[in-house]
C-alpha cells in the first residue's frame, strides 16, 4: 500500500531547459524560504529549547519528496510508501514515533510536521519541520528517562495522523495529545509555530512557481539535485578509497551501569558508490541509548560533512543519495527492534560524526578532523517555584569543536552549527536558577598544531527544591586527537551541596533531588587536537595563555615555556627536544588509552566506577 494523493490536476510536470541565472535565483529563494521558516518558528514558539536554542530542523522538498534545502534530509519518500491514507489539499500531518516513520525522527520529543504544497490542484512541493518539545509525558520530566526499558515509558506516541484535514484542525485529537504532556501550553505554541513555518514555506514555493511557471520551477529544482549529484560524485571519487577502511568509537555507558558500547563502521568505494557498513556495531542496549538511524539521514550527515570539508559551495540536498549505500544490522544499537527505548539516542547520533571523520581521514589524512563535541548533552531542572507554579527547564550544553586542517576548533560551541546559546538572562528571568559562571575551561581542548576547542563550565545554582536530570557522554572515553594531536578533556558533573559536601554525578542520571542553594558544576568536554603540538607557533600558544584558553602549565603540553608573560625561547627549544625524544612514534589516532586501560583507571581519574561490559544472550 502507498499513499493515495488526491489531485484535481494530474498533468505531469515537464522537464524544460533552464538557464543558470534562473537556477541560482530559485536556489537562493528556496534557501531564504528555509531560513524564513526558522525565523517564523523562533518568533512564535514558547519553549526556550526551540525559541532560544533553535532545536528544530526544517526542509523543503520537491513534489517527489526529495529535499532541496534543509538539514536532516528528506523522509517524505518513505512516508509516501508507508502511509496508506489519502493526501489532499489542506492536509497537514503530525507524528513523533520513530518506528512509524522509519527513523525520520529518532525519539518521541521530536514532533514532526509535514505539509504537501498544492498549486492549481496538484502538489508542487512539500515542507516539513520537526522540533524538540520540552516534554511529551513519560516517566520523568523532560521525557528522556535514562532507565527506560521500552519506548512505552518515554511519552506519548503519535502515529502519522492528520493534524489538519482539508484545512480544518483536528482539535479533539490535539487536546488528547496535549492532555498527556506536562507543558501543554508550550507544546501547543511550539506546534503552532512549526505549522506556521511550514505554511510560510508553502507560500514562498507557490510564489516562485507563479513567477517562473510550474515547469521552470520544477526543472530548476531537478537541476539543483543533478548539480549536487555531479559535485558529490567527484568528492566521493577523491576522498573515499576503494580499499576498505574500518573505524570504531564508543558510547561510554547506558546509564544503567553497562558500557562502553561499540559503534563500528567500514567504508569503501565500489565504482562511483560509497559503501558504509555498520556490521560489528553492538546489539541494542537494554536502556534508552539506542539510536534508530535512518539510512537517508545518515546519507545527509555524510553529505554535510564532506561538503563542509571539501567543497562548501555545493548545495546540500538529496540529489546524491544513489551514490551512497548504507548497511545497518537489524537489532543493533543503530537499528533496534521495537519497542526498544530511544529517548537518549543523542549520544550515538552525535558520535556518528566522529566516526565519519575517522573513516574519511584514513583515506585523506590531510583532511581529517579530530574527535569533537559529538553530542548535545541535556540538563533538566523541574519542580514548583515559590508561587507554587510548575516549572521545567530543558537546556543543551556546548563544548569544544575539534582541531582540523583549517585551524583551531571553536571553544564552547554546539554540535549543530545552527544552535545558539540560551542567554543566561533568559534562564534567570523565567526559571528559579542563578547562573554563577559560564566560562571556557582552559586546557580542555587537545594540544596540537591546531588546538582542539575548549569545553565549558556552567554553574547552576538552584533557587528552589526540585529534581535534575543529566544526559551526557565522553566521561570515560576521550575525544581523540589525530596525527600527533592529543585528546580533549572528558566531561564531568559535580553537585556541590549547601552543606559543602560534593558529589560526582554520573553522566546519565534522573530524579536527582536538589535543594535551594545547591550548585551543579556542568563541565563539557573539549575537542581533540590536530597535528603535532610541538610544531605550533609558540606565539600562538602565548596568545592562548593571555586569553585564558591555555594555562601557563598547559602551555608545556606544546613544549612552550611561558615566563613573565613572554615565551622563553631557550627553555622552549630545550623542552620541545626533550618531549619529542620521549614520545616515540606518532600514531594516527590518540585515544588516551585502550578501553581496558581507561576502565582500569576510571575510578581514580573520574571518581566514578567503571561500567560493566555489556553481554547479550
Amino acid at each position: 500500500m502507498v499513499a493515495r494523493i488526491k489531485q484535481t490536476n494530474n498533468t505531469p510536470f515537464e522537464r524544460v531547459a533552464v538557464d543558470s541565472i534562473t537556477i541560482d535565483i530559485v536556489e537562493n529563494a528556496l534557501s531564504n524560504a528555509r531560513h524564513e521558516m526558522d525565523a517564523v518558528l523562533f518568533r512564535t514558539a514558547m519553549s526556550p529549547g526551540i525559541r532560544e536554542q533553535g532545536d528544530a530542523f526544517p526542509l523543503i522538498a520537491t513534489n517527489e519528496g526529495k529535499m532541496i534545502v534543509g538539514q536532516f534530509g528528506s523522509f517524505i519518500t518513505g512516508f509516501l510508501k508507508s502511509y496508506t491514507g489519502e493526501i489532499e489539499e489542506g492536509d497537514i500531518f503530525l507524528t513523533n514515533d520513530p518506528y512509524l516513520c522509519n527513523g525520520a525522527v529518532s525519539h518521541l520529543p521530536d514532533w514532526l510536521v509535514l505539509m504537501p504544497i498544492f498549486k492549481d490542484g496538484r502538489i508542487i512541493n512539500y515542507s516539513a519541520m520537526f522540533g524538540h518539545m520540552s516534554d511529551v509525558g513519560g516517566k520523568v520530566p523532560g521525557s528522556l528517562p535514562t532507565n527506560a526499558a521500552s519506548i512505552w515509558e518515554e511519552g506519548i506516541r503519535i502515529p502519522p495522523v492528520k493534524l489538519y484535514r482539508k484545512g480544518v484542525m483536528n482539535a479533539d485529537m490535539l487536546d488528547v495529545i496535549l492532555h498527556n504532556v506536562r507543558l501543554p501550553r508550550w507544546n501547543r505554541s511550539d506546534l503552532n509555530a512549526i505549522v506556521a513555518a511550514c505554511r510560510t514555506a508553502g507560500k514562498r514555493c507557490v510564489e516562485l512557481a507563479e513567477r517562473f511557471g510550474d515547469d521552470v520551477f520544477y526543472s530548476a529544482q531537478q537541476e539543483m539535485l543533478d548539480r549536487t549529484r555531479r559535485a558529490m560524485k567527484e568528492v566521493i571519487q577523491r576522498v573515499v578509497p576503494e580499499q576498505r577502511q574500518v573505524f570504531e568509537d564508543y558510547i561510554c555507558d547506558d546509564g544503567a551501569g553497562l558500557g562502553p558500547y561499540t559503534l563500528r563502521c567500514a567504508l569503501w568505494r565500489e565504482g562511483e558508490k560509497a559503501i558504509f557498513d555498520f556490521t560489528g556495531t553492538d546489539p541494542q542496549a537494554p536502556s534508552s541509548v539506542n539510536f534508530y538511524l535512518n539510512e537517508e539521514m545518515f546519507k545527509i550527515f555524510f553529505g554535510a560533512l564532506t561538503i563542509s570539508l571539501f567543497d562548501p559551495a555545493i548545495l546540500l540536498n538529496d540529489g546524491f543519495y544513489d551514490l551512497v549505500e548504507v548497511r545497518i544490522p537489524q537489532g543493533s544499537l543503530l537499528k533496534p527492534n521495537f519497542p526498544a527505548a530511544l529517548s537518549c539516542r543523542t549520544h550515538a547520533l552525535g558520535r556518528i560524526f566522529d566516526m565519519m571523520s575517522g573513516l574519511l581521514g584514513q583515506g585523506a589524512p590531510e583532511s581529517m578532523n579530530a574527535a569533537g563535541f559529538s553530542d548535545s548533552p541535556h540538563f533538566m531542572y523541574s519542580g514548583y517555584d515559590k508561587n507554587g507554579e510548575w516549572f521545567q527547564l530543558f537546556q543543551i550544553g556546548f563544548g569544544g569543536i575539534p582541531g582540523r586542517p583549517a585551524g583551531d576548533g571553536a571553544d564552547g560551541h554546539s554540535l549543530w552549527p545552527g544552535f545558539t546559546n540560551v542567554p543566561n538572562e533568559f534562564v534567570e528571568a523565567y526559571f528559579p536558577l542563578r547562573i554563577e559562571s559560564y566560562e571556557t575551561l582552559a586546557d580542555t581542548g587537545g594540544a596540537g598544531l591546531h588546538r582542539g576547542g575548549n569545553g565549558l563550565r556552567v554553574s547552576y545554582c538552584m533557587l528552589v527544591d526540585g529534581e535534575i536530570s543529566i544526559h551526557d557522554d565522553r566521561w570515560l572515553t576521550y575525544p581523540w586527537g589525530v596525527s600527533g594531536g592529543e585528546p580533549g578533556a572528558r566531561s564531568r558533573k559535580e553537585l556541590v551541596r549547601t552543606d559543602g559536601s560534593r558529589q560526582v554525578l554520573p553522566s546519565k542520571c534522573d530524579n536527582i533531588k536538589v535543594t535551594a542553594g545547591d550548585v551543579l558544576l556542568f563541565d563539557t568536554w573539549g575537542g581533540g587536537g590536530w597535528g603535532d603540538p610541538f610544531k605550533r607557533d609558540p606565539a600562538k600558544v602565548l596568545t592562548d595563555v593571555r586569553r585564558g584558553l591555555v594555562s601557563v602549565e598547559g602551555a608545556r603540553r606544546y613544549g612552550v615555556v611561558i615566563a613573565n608573560d613572554a615565551v622563553d625561547q631557550t627553555a622552549t627549544e630545550e623542552l620541545r627536544a626533550k618531549l619529542i625524544d620521549a614520545r616515540g612514534p606518532v600514531e594516527l589516532f590518540d585515544r588516551g588509552g585502550t578501553v581496558e586501560e581507561l576502565k582500569a583507571r576510571c575510578l581514580e581519574e573520574t571518581g566514578l566506577p567503571a561500567p560493566a561490559t555489556p553481554t547479550w544472550s
